[in-house]
């Protein structure tokens, strides 16, 4: 088994809000891995104490923890867990009910000598090889879906779509979102890798359209997890016109981790 992760802020003067990890059990059968996306707050929203890093921090660390602990629990079962316990390190003294509290994207994967599950929770991916060479991407497109009208703004996307039936979902205080993640098994005999990655590093695909997902792999496997970050911010200083990235943010954090089973 080989692990390569690769994450890098999109500006070097603010904390990088993406978080990943991974959990290898002393046995060597088996392992997990997180990625998750922090949700950049609006200046002066909200009303909590704690930064975006704090939050996906601990997320990630219980995310991590009972996956690789509790194999006894659904990933759903502990990305709920996780919620709630990350909720109640804070709720005494933040207002968690606010639709600007801290929040991320989930990429969560786990595996054993038989067994590939994953979930995957907004705009975040999880790309899986299989032992053919061809790749499918786990996607939980809601976000995609939303009328562009109803995200003009980020007001407008609070009011109205975030957290919310018919429009997308994000990993935050209620830990009934758990069940709206996209969720599957397969057999690990026929799964070769599997790639997670935050948005910053998918623009490769879904913004500058430089290829397939499976090219997406493929450029990983030969270039690294650096490599894919690496081109995709030649890209986005390439697009002075923003004919690529129209409204989005010049540079994004990109998290992309490979793990070769």
């Amino acid at each position: 088994m080989r692990i390569q992760l690769t994450t890098l802020p999109g500006d070097p003067a603010r904390p990088n809000e993406d978080w990943a990890g991974t959990a290898l059990p002393a046995s060597g059968l088996g392992g997990v891995l997180v990625v998750l996306d922090g949700v950049t707050p609006l200046p002066g929203n909200g009303d909590c104490v704690h930064d975006v890093p704090w939050f996906t921090a601990r997320l990630g660390g219980a995310l991590t923890e009972l996956s690789a602990s509790r194999r006894d629990l659904t990933l759903p079962d502990i990305l709920a867990e996780s919620i709630r316990r990350t909720a109640d390190a804070h709720r005494d003294t933040c207002d968690l009910s606010h639709p600007r509290t801290p929040q991320a994207t989930v990429v969560l994967a786990r595996w054993d000598s038989a067994e590939l599950e994953y979930l995957v929770l907004s705009d975040s991916a999880l790309l899986v090889e299989a032992a053919d060479g061809t790749v499918r991407a786990i996607l939980d497109d809601r976000l995609d879906r939303v009328p562009r009208a109803s995200l003009a703004t980020e007001e407008l996307a609070d009011a109205l779509v975030r957290n919310k039936e018919g429009g997308f979902f994000t990993a935050a205080a209620d830990p009934s979102v758990a069940a709206r993640a996209v969720t599957g098994r397969e057999p690990l005999a026929g799964v070769r890798a599997v790639l997670a990655l935050t948005d910053g590093a998918t623009r490769w695909v879904d913004t500058f359209r430089e290829g397939s997902w499976a090219d997406c792999v493929a450029l990983v496997r030969k270039a690294g997890p650096e490599g894919l970050v690496e081109r995709v911010r030649e890209l986005e200083v390439a697009d002075g016109e923003r004919n690529f990235l129209r409204r989005g943010k010049r540079h994004d954090d990109a998290t992309a981790l490979l793990a070769e089973l």
